[in-house]
């Protein structure tokens, strides 16, 4: 599995069950790598897309714990184990957090896409695992620095050792 997010300088994703930055050019980043794959994402941010609704040309994937959450055009799995015995090909599937799905999943993912925003956001009420202090993490491509609403942004992909 991978995973992709958006962070600030202090690991930050979210305030409020919404993100901290809407760049376009990292929602684009997020839309070329999931298109045609499998993402997997906890109620809370289900609820939190356009009319909680699915992303469109992506298998959409809820992982909860309420047994009768079951939203339209979403596979539900009510546990890890569960989810990791089903016949999806776990490959091709991206971890879209919240941030408890990117604690709980992070040791089956082998690939990290990080969208790092030069910013820090002191009111963030849901943050992302440091992979930069965490040493079965690697940095192995960082972008050039780009600029959008006032944010320098790289995009770093991590491998796991």
């Amino acid at each position: 599995m991978k995973l992709i997010v958006n962070v600030s300088k202090n690991w930050g994703i979210g305030k409020d069950n919404g993100l901290l930055f809407h760049i376009s050019k990292d929602m684009k980043f997020f839309k070329e790598h999931t298109t045609g794959n499998t993402i997997i994402m906890g109620r809370k941010t289900l609820e939190s897309l356009p009319g909680s609704k699915p992303l469109p040309n992506r298998t959409n994937v809820v992982l909860t714990r309420n047994c009768d959450y079951n939203p339209d055009g979403v596979e539900v799995f009510h546990s890890i184990d569960e989810f990791l015995k089903s016949d999806i090909n776990k490959e091709n599937v991206y971890v879209i957090g919240g941030e408890s799905l990117y604690r709980e999943l992070l040791p089956y993912c082998d690939t990290a896409y990080v969208t790092k925003v030069d910013a820090t956001v002191s009111n963030a009420d849901a943050f992302m695992v440091d992979l930069d202090s965490d040493s079965s993490w690697k940095v192995v491509s960082e972008s050039e620095v780009f600029t959008e609403k006032g944010y320098d942004f790289k995009f770093v992909e991590y491998n796991r050792i």
